[in-house]
């Protein structure tokens, strides 16, 4: 028979941290807990840290989380697995949750954008609070009811119920598709619309038809398509054999419509971009795999989950939420070019 094995060197605690830097359990508490900004001096922070990576402290987070009664865990609502874009967004909130001691659960609403059913037998029993990226207004109704707090990403800022926003500034990428086309001469367009009913794609088809009516001359027509490939070129080349004058442009809500547009512009024997332009939304890998590649709206995803995940954050601990739009730019590629004939004055 063996004999037991010695017993190690006993766990460092925070009381030996607060020895070794010189300071209070409470300020290692308000340190390590990241919440010392405002209580603590850089210095002092700085010291704690040191000590604590000094002796190898590591926080007993299971009995934090019981006195805090908190789970530390977040869930990410997201439309699908399959679209790049919340794989992004998806690693932007882990990266920033990681920082935070959280883990993010990634939940893909069984229906695409709604409704997104409760994933756990009680969702206030197992998460801290709810990120939803680009859902419609109605898909978290079943979450309400768990008292969690809710951050929407990328939805209606006017609807009600989110504890915290964050949204990109949709419009004025569509609105600088808009201006980009018109410069080249375009005045004959096509809106390849997806068939979603999420604010974000309403905001891109009003932001396009508000920004192509303040020019005199301008026709535009919009076709609805399910958010594929196949759908979008269906789509378009309907749209395309259709009767009248031809448009010169096919500006559309997703780069995957975008492709699909440009599959319809070669079945119909169009060149693109010299007889057909065609522009994407999102800047997905696809948008640079498709030849020629596209001009498209470049939207910052890890920041979106990064936003989101500080925002989530910032509500548990009874902070304000950074406020503002983020950003999103027009990225011109090979797909766009002045239209076939003289330019338009």
């Amino acid at each position: 028979m063996t004999s037991p094995a010695p017993p190690g060197p006993p766990r460092p605690t925070s009381r030996d941290v607060a020895r070794a830097a010189g300071v209070s359990q409470a300020t290692v508490s308000l340190v390590l807990g990241d919440k010392w900004r405002g209580r603590v001096s850089e210095t002092t922070a700085g010291r704690v840290r040191d000590a604590a990576r000094g002796l190898g402290y590591r926080p007993n987070l299971a009995a934090r989380n019981l006195r805090l009664g908190r789970t530390r865990t977040a869930l990410l609502v997201v439309p699908a697995l399959t679209n790049e874009f919340f794989a992004r967004v998806y690693t932007g909130a882990a990266a920033v949750a990681a920082e935070h001691g959280f883990g993010v659960v990634l939940y893909p609403s069984p229906d695409g954008t709604g409704p997104a059913r409760d994933p756990f037998p009680s969702a206030r029993t197992a998460l801290d609070g709810v990120i939803a990226s680009s859902m419609a207004a109605d898909a978290l109704d079943a979450l309400h009811g768990a008292d969690v707090p809710l951050v929407m990403l990328d939805s209606d800022p006017s609807a009600p119920g989110p504890a915290a926003r964050v949204n990109l500034d949709i419009a004025d990428g569509m609105r600088q598709v808009a201006r980009h086309l018109l410069a080249l001469g375009h005045r004959r367009f096509l809106h390849l619309a997806a068939a979603v009913d999420t604010w974000t794609f309403t905001a891109r088809g009003d932001a396009l038809h508000e920004a192509l009516r303040e020019v005199p001359g301008t026709e535009v027509r919009t076709v609805s398509a399910a958010l594929d490939v196949r759908a979008g070129r269906e789509g378009a080349e309907r749209a395309l054999r259709g009767p009248g004058p031809r448009p010169t442009a096919v500006v559309c809500d997703d780069d995957i419509l975008a492709a699909g547009a440009c599959k319809a512009a070669r079945r119909l024997g169009l060149r693109v971009p010299d007889d057909l332009s065609v522009t994407g939304f999102d800047d997905l890998a696809l948008a640079t795999a498709v030849e020629p590649e596209l001009t498209t709206v470049q939207l910052p995803a890890e920041q979106v989950g990064e936003r989101g995940m500080a925002a989530l954050l910032a509500v548990l601990d009874g902070r304000s939420a950074q406020p503002g739009s983020l950003p999103v730019r027009l990225v011109t590629r090979g797909s766009s070019a002045p239209p076939p004939g003289p330019p338009h004055a």
